[in-house]
């Protein structure tokens, strides 16, 4: 799967490293394939400052430093979500821009009831706030966590080309 995302993330890199902006990730359902791939671009450090895989409410409290009441009316899996997620992962790693994902990868029941093959994802940066949502309808984990890391690859390829 990586092979298949290096072309996207080397057009990545070059768009980041043409306007001398790094990046923070903050995988969910992913799994650490955003940032994964990302990360099979040589010389990585010029773009890409860090991230986490965001996997339990103790990895979100370490990532994000964000006071309980700031999840207040929130759901996983969702735009808002998302982009609170992506602020969050680019303020407090000190980049200009963050991607997050959030969702249900599925083959097993998600703890806050989330149907399996759903995501969101976010991308901020300078100027710029975008989200989509992901739906595959599928059980599938792999797929679904391939499929969420194109999406999330597409959005982020999509804010830096604006």
């Amino acid at each position: 799967m990586l092979g298949e995302l290096h072309p996207q993330a080397l057009r990545i890199a070059e768009a980041l490293k043409a306007r001398r902006e790094k990046i923070a990730v903050a995988d969910g359902a992913t799994g650490g394939l955003i940032g994964a791939a990302l990360l099979t671009v040589p010389g990585a450090l010029k773009f890409y400052v860090g991230g986490g895989i965001v996997y339990s409410f103790r990895a979100r409290d370490v990532l994000f430093a964000l006071p309980p009441e700031a999840y207040d009316g929130m759901r996983s899996a969702t735009p808002e979500y998302a982009l609170l997620q992506a602020r969050a992962i680019r303020d407090n790693f000190g980049a200009d821009w963050g991607i997050a994902e959030t969702g249900s990868a599925g083959g097993s029941r998600h703890p806050l009831g989330v149907a399996s093959g759903e995501s969101a994802c976010a991308v901020v940066g300078p100027g710029v706030e975008l989200t989509r949502v992901t739906t595959t309808a599928s059980d599938d984990r792999i797929a679904n966590m391939g499929a969420f890391t194109r999406a999330a690859l597409d959005l982020l390829e999509a804010a830096l080309a604006r």
